[in-house]
């Protein structure tokens, strides 16, 4: 058996907590309630338990491939909805193309390609019959696209192209697979966009990377660090390459949230998406392309759970109130579940997802850690007391803070408020938490021992690639008995550059570069402060 599917199978042995179970009675009750395990004391196993128990994924029978359980793509779907509605207001238009790609296609841009062809899958037979020609799935759509660009594209009227489409691709991963976060399948959006200047392609490129901010930000309350990728880093045969990244305060890992990439008309030459321009005369397209994927959701679960588990922002939560009814044997229990539907049906008028568990068969307590489990950002409670007082009870799931009633006259406007200050809380807590563990240098000997503090490094850099593998390299080296594997990530210790951060930071100031600012590792003169870290 393979080391990717040992890992796999002792993931799959993560249970949901059941409600009852008499094999149990030995073991404490941090096994068998929340994530099972302490966030901070093994964040691999925290991580596969939250994203099962919570019923976000379930495993599949092959490796590096999952299951998203309504949970978790519910959660898609919110995202789905705001980006889709944002990019349509740019005159994005959505399309879909085939999943299979020829090999003369995938080849015919060799230096992109080369990138992604360990990890390109192959259908080489049908039934009994091997194919004459192999096709592969696609691991990203340029060569699926652009030879339809090509045909499409004849004018200078018929500029620009913007077309977007919601599909899965296939990347062979053979690193060890994390659910969201590395897997062979995986959901994403890809646009595709061609215009007749490369000032209309840049304008789009910061456009679409301030609305994938706007998705972890706005959304999933997930603070992000907007920049440029380096040379070394930047989308295989593009002109530059934009980013946002997110860090990761467990285990101190930057991450590549989403990406905007200028082409230039590097793929236009190759594809010979050529058109008539004003003038009469022939001009390449300038091309975009641009990508989220549902690494989103692994993200989010990794910045916000904790050791009861999921903690769910409420703008991106399937369920954003629950409403628990209180039941007593030889009581009446009507008029309170009554209350409860009555008040579910107020809740849900004003937009607020709601949903009342009155299952018969799970006590209150049961209830209780379900659904503080699966991350509901309110808890509701209504009891025979409570109705008398004509209140309810509410508790916060995202700093537990203790239970206070609310009058039922007040209860939209107070719910409401109170999903706001959720959502603004959790994104300052990410802020303060990330901000924290961002540290300037200016020295290489601060480098890694600051990277053993769990931190990002911001230092200034001579923005050249054969120093950026030096960096990549030494640090490596240096790192090998600090960070050689983090148990269930398949992790190195070596750092790179995660991105050359732009001034106009929010939350972040970044410092000036002057002519005496030297670079951290070679010492030549430094032209960025540029983002360090040890990475997803």
């Amino acid at each position: 058996m393979s080391e990717t599917n040992k890992v796999e199978k002792k993931q799959k042995e993560a249970k949901q907590p059941k409600a009852n179970n008499n094999n149990t009675a030995s073991k404490s009750k941090t096994e068998l309630l929340g994530a099972g395990v302490k966030k901070e004391e093994d964040f691999s196993e925290w991580y596969t338990n939250v994203i099962t128990r919570s019923e976000m994924i379930d495993y599949y029978d092959i490796s590096g491939c999952y299951i998203l359980r309504p949970w978790a793509f519910s959660i898609w779907e919110k995202i789905q909805s705001f980006f889709d509605s944002e990019i349509k207001k740019l005159g994005v238009q959505n399309a879909y193309f085939p999943l299979l790609v020829s090999e003369k296609a995938l080849n015919t841009e060799k230096d992109h390609i080369s990138g992604f062809s360990p990890e390109v899958a192959w259908v080489t037979r049908s039934g009994d019959s091997n194919l004459a020609e192999p096709v592969a799935i696609r691991p990203t759509s340029e060569t699926v696209m652009y030879p339809s660009y090509a045909k499409w594209i004849r004018s200078h009227r018929d500029l620009p192209l913007k077309l977007n489409q919601w599909v899965n691709v296939v990347r062979w991963e053979f690193k060890r697979p994390v659910p969201f976060l590395r897997t062979r399948e995986f959901l994403w959006q890809e646009g595709h966009t061609a215009f007749s200047s490369k000032e209309e392609a840049d304008v789009e490129v910061y456009q679409i990377l301030e609305l994938y901010k706007r998705v972890y930000e706005e959304l999933l309350a997930v603070p992000m660090v907007k920049g440029m990728k380096t040379e070394n880093e930047k989308f295989a045969g593009g002109l530059y390459t934009t980013t946002i990244e997110g860090f990761i305060p467990t285990n101190g890992r930057g991450i590549q949230a989403a990406t905007s990439h200028c082409l230039g008309q590097n793929f236009s030459k190759m594809f010979n998406i050529e058109y008539e321009n004003a003038e009469g005369g022939k001009s390449l397209a300038w091309q975009n392309s641009w990508g989220l994927t549902t690494r989103t959701i692994g993200v989010m679960v990794m910045v916000h759970g904790d050791d009861k588990g999921l903690v769910l922002p409420p703008k991106i939560a399937p369920i954003q109130v629950v409403i628990i009814p209180l039941t007593f044997k030889d009581v009446d229990s009507t008029p309170v579940r009554e209350a409860a539907q009555k008040i579910a049906k107020q809740l849900k008028e004003q937009g607020i997802a709601v949903h009342v568990d009155d299952r018969d068969n799970y006590n209150p307590g049961f209830k209780f850690n379900h659904w503080e489990l699966k991350g509901v950002p309110i808890r509701m409670e209504i009891g025979p007391k409570d109705l008398a007082k004509d209140a309810v009870v509410i508790c916060r799931r995202d700093n537990g803070e203790k239970k206070f009633d609310i009058p039922i006259s007040t209860i939209t406007t107070t719910v409401t408020q109170t999903l706001d200050d959720i959502q603004a809380a959790l994104l300052q807590k990410a802020v303060n938490e990330r901000n924290n563990k961002i540290k300037t240098i200016k020295e290489w000997a601060e480098f890694v021992p600051t990277l053993n503090t769990n931190s990002l490094v911001l230092a200034p850099w001579c923005n050249v690639p054969a120093c950026e593998d030096a960096i990549k390299k030494t640090s490596g080296e240096e790192s090998k008995n600090v960070a050689e594997e983090e148990k269930g990530f398949c992790l190195t210790g070596a750092a790179k550059s995660l991105c050359i951060p732009f001034v106009d930071q929010e939350h972040i100031k970044i410092p000036q570069i002057t002519e005496e600012t030297k670079c951290f590792k070679c010492g030549a003169h430094a032209q960025k402060y540029t983002l360090f870290g040890r990475s997803y």
